[in-house]
């Protein structure tokens, strides 16, 4: 029998998964996460930037502690239409060239349009040509409407998603797009509902943050507005597969992976690191040695500095189509950031020096 929870993120996740919402364009999956979020929050609101909050109040002293995680996924724009109605096509965010072909996709004009992309087929090429990737600016985004109709529906500027619906494999594994980071949106939704069986102190702001994918520019504003106490970052990580040839070493169903380097505070590191050892569940240690490249950089550095963490998802395939994960992590993740919530001293101050 399916867990209700597992099958409740599971379902929460995919919904997420083959919604739309490109950087600076979440409005969609804002709304969606805003829905959710109201029955497990006290309140729910978003800003000026397109950050969503949620507010789950403590039992004491109330100081804040920020979990973020980003909703925005990578994405295409409409860079050109020809007089042919064929449409040329730009990235929005890191989007590697070499999955776009043949995808089908969702042009989100006047109305949404579905498209596929293509490019000269082999049998027109050089053959030294077909040994080559295809660059971005050689596809073509095809709609199949006249160019007149194109015209009525579609304008430069318009954004565009791929067209996936997740695809549940064995053992939880669950494989979809924009899983990085909607599946760290899914990790905040069952923290919240663990909180709602702890007692925990203070007060607590899952924010999924907007444009992460262009610059973590939703982290930057929605940590300067809180200026939590410490804050928590839930992203990502690159898990192995046989092609990373060793450079990866975290694995997919062994646990999140709990961040450590100068981007993070120890003792938040520590702490996170006691708390899976008390409720026996399993981690991961991944040592940055740099900016780690999320949400948690943007955070530690707002104002006078905020003490951060960051908890990673193991994830196979990052930023193409089939991102494929563990759901078990995503609930894993979910209850360590619980169980470290509701272990907080009252006295934060005391807890964060070094």
């Amino acid at each position: 029998m399916i867990n209700a929870q597992m099958q409740s993120a599971t379902e929460f996740l995919s919904l997420l998964s083959s919604s739309s919402g490109v950087s600076g364009y979440e409005a969609p999956i804002a709304s969606l996460v805003m829905e959710r979020f109201k029955t497990l929050a006290a309140e729910v609101h978003s800003d000026t930037f397109g950050n969503v909050y949620a507010l789950k109040k403590g039992n004491g002293r109330r100081a804040k502690v920020m979990l973020a995680a980003h909703m925005d996924e990578i994405g295409l724009i409409v860079k050109k239409i020809d007089p042919r109605g064929f449409i040329s096509i730009a990235s929005i965010g890191g989007v590697d060239q070499r999955t776009l072909l043949s995808q089908e996709v969702l042009v989100h004009g006047h109305q949404t349009i579905p498209g596929i992309i293509g490019t000269m087929p082999p049998h027109l090429l050089q053959i030294s040509d077909t040994e080559k990737a295809v660059k971005m600016e050689e596809m073509a985004l095809d709609v199949g409407l006249s160019p007149t109709k194109i015209k009525e529906l579609i304008q430069v500027g318009d954004t565009i998603t791929l067209r996936r619906e997740t695809h549940s494999l064995l053992n939880n594994v669950l494989a979809g797009k924009s899983l990085d980071d909607r599946a760290g949106v899914v990790v905040m939704m069952v923290c919240l509902e663990e909180l709602s069986r702890l007692h925990h102190a203070h007060d607590v702001i899952a924010v999924a943050t907007a444009q992460e994918e262009v610059g973590v520019r939703g982290a930057l504003t929605s940590a300067y507005t809180l200026n939590p106490d410490l804050a928590v970052a839930i992203d990502v990580t690159h898990a192995s597969t046989p092609d990373t040839k060793g450079q990866v070493t975290i694995e997919l169903g062994k646990g999140p992976a709990v961040a450590l380097g100068p981007n993070i505070h120890p003792s938040i590191f520590r702490h996170l690191s006691e708390t899976a050892r008390e409720h026996r569940l399993p981690i991961q240690i991944e040592p940055i040695p740099g900016v780690t490249g999320t949400d948690a950089w943007a955070i530690q550095v707002t104002q006078a500095g905020i003490p951060t963490g960051l908890l990673s998802i193991p994830l196979r395939y990052m930023h193409t189509s089939v991102e494929t994960l563990d759901m078990q992590d995503v609930l894993n993740s979910g209850k360590l950031l619980a169980h470290f919530i509701a272990s907080l001293p009252d006295d934060l101050e005391g807890f964060i020096c070094y």
